[in-house]
């Protein structure tokens, strides 16, 4: 079951939730809206599963930065979120989508216990300039049900994620780099 906006609220107040830096009017019915952090990472060339993705970093400056639809764009979400007791569904919305700016659409869930500031997997359909903490898309919360297995106790590849991180499959594939 999706949590409801007033439900988010008070499982931020009893500390069931983390959203940091957290606004109770970016609530909505049953969403939270979060926003683009402050730092991108163009990835560069091309891209190969056996091998860590080579790019670029760079900060978002305040008068913005145009993304170009030939290249894959990692970023960071604004706040760090997370919960030991609900699971979470990061998705963009309507404002970004109708921008043409796809925002992580192949990895949207949070797992229980795994608070973190979310990489983010953004695709331009168009030229587009977007903004540092800019609206970019609306986080759900999830009931969970069964015992519960907190991701930070797992041994999962990203479960030490701080800041934006490229793919490690590489660290499954027989004869890539490792």
């Amino acid at each position: 079951m999706i949590l409801t906006g007033p439900a988010i609220a008070a499982a931020v107040q009893a500390d069931e939730i983390t959203i940091d830096p957290y606004e109770p009017s970016r609530l909505s019915p049953n969403a939270y809206d979060w926003r683009l952090g402050d730092t991108i990472r163009v990835c560069d060339g091309d891209l190969d599963a056996a091998t860590p993705t080579a790019f670029s970093e760079q900060p978002i400056p305040d008068t913005g930065l145009v993304l170009r639809p030939d290249l894959l764009y990692l970023g960071i979400t604004l706040e760090r979120t997370g919960s030991e007791t609900y699971a979470q569904l990061l998705n963009g919305d309507r404002a970004t989508g109708s921008l043409g700016i796809w925002v992580h659409v192949s990895a949207p869930l949070g797992h229980q216990g795994h608070a973190i500031r979310w990489t983010l997997e953004i695709r331009a359909t168009r030229p587009v300039r977007v903004y540092p903490g800019m609206t970019f898309g609306k986080l759900v919360f999830l009931t969970a049900f069964g015992a519960p297995a907190s991701y930070q106790h797992q041994p999962a590849k990203y479960a030490s994620t701080e800041g934006i991180d490229v793919s490690r499959l590489y660290e499954e594939i027989d004869g890539g780099t490792r």
